[in-house]
């Protein structure tokens, strides 16, 4: 379909690398493209879906969107209102998203819609929609504190008709395939703020050495380069982290415990680096003309989108309830 063929340890090489753009939302946005809308249609959806959504999205022709969240369900996935009622050979949408990132751009978006009155896990279903179908409203470009670069949408959907063959797999097995879905998008997630962290700490080594307090460099004291060196090492272990979850992810292993890991990690320590480093600019770091104002706010998404830190905590506590008692 226009791919290289090459194994997941490739996309997180490529978000890595990503990290040197000195903003986070053009990654991002590349990812919703990369990581977010496309595992699905490329695991379970048709040819003809793949030769219609996937080949030119992967191309680069098409901009797509992932239409998860909504003003009452943000993380919580099973809570979402927006219906797909099946009529003849088409579904007829009603409902809307928030928060859809490229939604103001977007050609097409994968949709998770309830498909059936069943219960919240088994009636959802992934939808390949285009977005100039009659019915579709892009209700406004959210204003953000952060990823000003990337455009963040709320839309609604009103007797949108849309047809049946653009399922994505089966019916009913779309909440299934978002939690997969998730993995990449957290793995993702969190490969793209390794090297801006690392970016970050190394202007603010570069700066505290320059600036002279009370005479001295602020470098130079004890409080502060022993802070960046703590810091440096996060990192690092945050890296080893992700390399070993992508490995076993590879090899075709469950990684939803180590993804949620590292991506509750990324969210924290990016809160903390950030806010850390910020603080030894002094002055300078409240303002907009320095990097690491930029990314105080941009990696501060970190913690919220593609499920918050409390969503993390939960799927770890899960995964650990099930672990044999010694």
């Amino acid at each position: 379909y226009g791919g290289m063929g090459l194994d997941f340890s490739y996309n997180i090489a490529v978000a890595e690398e990503l990290g040197n753009i000195r903003c986070g939302g053009i990654p991002m946005a590349i990812g919703v493209q990369a990581g977010m809308t496309t595992p699905a249609l490329t695991r379970f959806g048709s040819d003809e879906l793949k030769k219609q959504f996937l080949v030119p999205t992967i191309a680069g022709d098409l901009v797509a969107c992932l239409g998860i969240s909504e003003a009452g369900a943000g993380s919580d996935v099973a809570n979402v209102k927006t219906t797909a009622v099946k009529k003849g050979d088409e579904y007829v949408i009603n409902g809307g998203k928030m928060w859809t990132t490229s939604g103001c751009q977007a050609d097409w978006m994968c949709l998770l819609a309830n498909t059936s009155e069943g219960p919240p896990h088994r009636n959802k279903s992934l939808i390949c929609l285009p977005m100039n179908l009659p019915g579709i409203h892009v209700a406004k470009k959210i204003d953000k504190l952060g990823m000003r670069s990337s455009d963040t949408a709320q839309i609604f959907f009103e007797d949108v008709r849309v047809p049946s063959k653009n399922l994505i797999g089966e019916e009913g097995k779309g909440f299934t395939y978002q939690m997969l879905q998730f993995q990449e998008e957290r793995l993702w997630a969190v490969a793209t703020v390794l090297t801006p962290l690392e970016t970050i700490i190394q202007e603010t080594i570069d700066y505290t050495r320059q600036r002279k307090v009370f005479d001295q460099s602020v470098l130079h004291n004890q409080a502060v380069h022993f802070r960046l060196a703590e810091l440096a090492t996060e990192v690092e272990l945050l890296r080893s982290l992700l390399y070993r979850t992508v490995a076993l992810y590879v090899e075709g292993n469950d990684v939803t415990k180590f993804a949620s890991m590292a991506k509750l990690k990324a969210g924290r320590l990016a809160r903390e680096v950030t806010d850390s480093c910020l603080q030894f600019w002094g002055g300078m770091g409240f303002t907009s003309e320095v990097l690491v104002s930029r990314f105080y706010r941009d990696l501060r998404l970190m913690s919220i989108g593609g499920g918050t830190d409390e969503t993390m905590l939960s799927i770890i506590c899960k995964y650990m309830e099930t672990l044999p008692t010694k």
